[in-house]
């Protein structure tokens, strides 16, 4: 007499069991997309970090000559001192000007 409702559940067992071996299946090609995809990203990563270090030691290459370093560092100790100079003047002016501009509004 509860044959039918017997059949009736052991149907719905299989057929959720069918379900839960299919969700699992989409779920594990999603998480191996999503390994495949790190793993292409973490290598296009390290292409260009080895890329970029490569480029790095070419330049270091090049600054290596020395007579072009030691102009450049003589340009640059003489806009060191001239910016020195501008600043000791930008002081000055400052001091001088400070008790004129302490009547100044201010915004």
């Amino acid at each position: 007499m509860w044959d039918w409702a017997i059949w009736a559940a052991l149907i719905l067992v299989a057929l959720a069991g069918f379900a839960a071996l299919a969700l699992l299946a989409v779920r594990l090609r999603d998480v191996w997309r999503s390994f495949d995809e790190t793993r292409r990203t973490m290598i296009r990563g390290l292409d260009e970090l080895t890329l970029s270090a490569e480029e790095v030691a070419e330049k270091a290459a090049v600054a290596g000559d020395t007579a072009e370093l030691e102009e450049t560092l003589g340009r640059l100790r003489v806009s060191l001192a001239r910016l020195a100079v501008l600043r000791d003047a930008l002081d000055e002016a400052q001091v001088t000007f400070r008790p004129a501009t302490a009547l100044l509004p201010r915004r």
